[in-house]
C-alpha cells in the first residue's frame, strides 16, 4: 500500500509508519471528510440509509478501529457523531504520531455539532477530498476577483474587496444595494452578488438575526437561548456577544458570505486587520495585500527597511508547515515572516517547532512568529530605526 502524502510530516520512521497505518491518519482524514459531508447535508436525510459513500466507508473503518482497539465500537452513524464531539481525538483508539492531535482536539464543536476547523483542515488536506470544487471554492472566487480587478487596472478594486470579505460577512438587503453605488468595487459587483446567499430564516431566533459582537459573522441559535460562533478563537473567548440584532420583518432579506469564505478569507483575515491595527498603532506604514495579494501586509519602516508579512491562522502545525513556502518577491522586501495568532500556539504546545519539522526543505528558510513575537520585533526595529535616523541627523549637523 502507497504511504499516505501525510506521512512526509516527519522524516523519522515511527512517524512515517504512524501516519501510513490504515487506523490512524487516513481513517481521521476520513472521518474529517465524512463530518464535513453530513454538514453540508440539509434535513434529516443525512441519517437515511444508504449513506453518501465516505460517511458509511468513515462509518464502517470507525467500528474496526475501535473492535480492534478491544473497545465498544460505535453503534451507529448518530453515536459516531457524538463521540466527534465528546471524545478528545488522542483518546481515539488509533495508532498516530505525537504532532497529529493536540490536547482537547475534537472535530466537533461540542455545542453546535458542527465541524471545528481542525475537522475542516483534516477533511481538505486529503487529495481524494470528495467534492474538490467546495474544497477549492474561496480560491476560485479570490481567483476571479483578481482576475477581474488587474483586467481593469484597479488594485484599489481588489483591496476593498478582499477587505469587503473581511469586516462584512453580513449585509442587510439595503447594504448589498449599497454597495452598487461603490465605484471602486465596479469589477466584481456581479461576484459580490454571487457569493453573498441569502440567510434562511432558520438562523434567527424570535424573528432577529445576532451578529458577533466580535467577528462580525452571523450567530447560529441553540437550544435553550444561547448563541454560537462558528469562529475557534470567539469561542475561545466565551459566549459571544450580540454586536447587533437585525430584525428580520423590518431588514428584509439577509445575506451572508457563502461558508468556504467565511473561514478561508474571513477568519484569516480577520487576523490579519488586527495586525495592521497593532503595526500602524506604533506609526508603521501598513499596505494591505499588495500587489494584488502577493501577500497579506507590507510594513516600511521609517527608514526604508520593508517587511512582507503572510498571517495564518491555522489550528494544525504541521498541516501549516506542510503548506509553507517562501513569500513572493514582488513588491520587495527586506525580510519576510509568516505569522500565526498567539492563542494558536497557547493552545498547542510545540506549535512553532511542529511546523519547523514538517515544513519541506524548500522553504526551510520561512520563519514563523506569533503576531505578539513579530509585534516586539517590530518596536525593536522601530527603536533601532529612529536611533540611526537621530544619528544621522546629528552628523549631518554635526558636519
Amino acid at each position: 500500500m502507497p504511504a499516505s502524502p501525510l506521512a512526509t510530516f516527519d522524516s523519522s520512521a515511527e512517524t512515517l509508519d504512524a501516519w501510513a497505518a490504515h487506523d490512524g491518519v487516513p481513517l481521521l482524514a476520513t472521518v474529517a471528510r465524512a463530518l464535513c459531508v453530513l454538514d453540508h447535508t440539509t434535513g434529516l436525510d443525512a441519517f437515511c440509509l444508504p449513506y453518501p459513500p465516505v460517511v458509511q466507508l468513515a462509518l464502517d473503518r470507525a467500528v474496526v478501529a475501535w473492535l480492534r482497539g478491544g473497545l465498544r465500537p460505535p453503534a451507529s452513524l448518530a453515536e459516531l457523531v457524538q463521540r466527534c464531539a465528546d471524545i478528545p481525538l488522542e483518546d481515539w483508539p488509533l495508532s498516530l504520531p505525537s504532532d497529529a492531535v493536540g490536547p482537547d482536539d475534537v472535530l466537533l464543536d461540542p455545542y453546535s455539532h458542527r465541524p471545528t476547523q481542525l475537522c475542516h483542515e483534516w477533511s481538505e488536506w486529503e487529495h481524494s477530498a470528495p467534492d474538490p470544487a467546495v474544497r477549492h471554492r474561496d480560491q476560485q472566487v479570490m481567483r476571479t476577483a483578481l482576475d477581474r480587478c488587474r483586467s481593469h487596472g484597479e488594485e484599489d478594486a481588489y483591496t476593498e474587496f478582499r477587505s469587503l470579505l473581511v469586516r462584512r460577512p453580513v449585509l442587510t438587503a439595503q447594504e448589498l444595494f449599497a454597495l452598487h453605488g461603490d465605484f471602486t468595487l465596479e469589477p466584481v459587483w456581479e461576484l459580490i452578488d454571487l457569493i453573498y446567499p441569502e440567510v434562511p430564516l432558520s438562523w434567527s431566533r424570535d424573528g432577529c438575526y445576532a451578529v458577533c459582537g466580535r467577528c462580525g459573522t452571523l450567530l447560529t441559535p441553540l437550544a435553550g437561548g444561547e448563541w454560537w460562533c462558528e469562529r475557534d478563537r470567539c469561542r475561545r473567548q466565551g459566549d459571544p456577544p450580540v454586536g447587533r440584532l437585525i430584525e428580520a420583518a423590518h431588514a428584509g432579506t439577509l445575506y451572508q458570505l457563502e461558508r468556504p469564505l467565511r473561514r478561508h478569507v474571513t477568519g484569516p483575515g480577520l487576523a490579519e486587520v488586527e495586525l495592521e491595527d497593532r503595526l500602524t498603532g506604533l506609526g508603521l506604514d501598513v499596505t494591505m495585500w499588495p500587489g494584488f495579494d502577493s501577500y497579506d501586509l507590507l510594513v516600511v519602516f521609517p527608514d526604508g527597511h520593508r517587511w512582507a508579512v503572510d498571517v495564518k491562522d491555522w489550528a494544525h502545525p504541521a498541516f501549516l508547515g506542510r503548506a509553507a513556502r517562501p513569500v513572493r518577491p514582488e513588491p520587495p522586501y527586506d525580510e519576510a515572516f509568516w505569522v500565526v495568532p498567539v492563542y494558536r500556539v497557547r493552545e498547542r504546545p510545540g506549535y512553532q517547532q511542529a511546523f519547523q519539522r514538517a515544513r519541506p526543505a524548500a522553504a526551510a528558510a520561512v520563519r514563523l512568529l506569533t503576531d505578539d513575537e513579530l509585534i516586539r520585533a517590530a518596536r525593536q526595529r522601530l527603536a533601532e530605526s529612529r536611533r540611526g535616523t537621530r544619528a544621522e541627523s546629528q552628523e549631518g549637523t554635526d558636519a
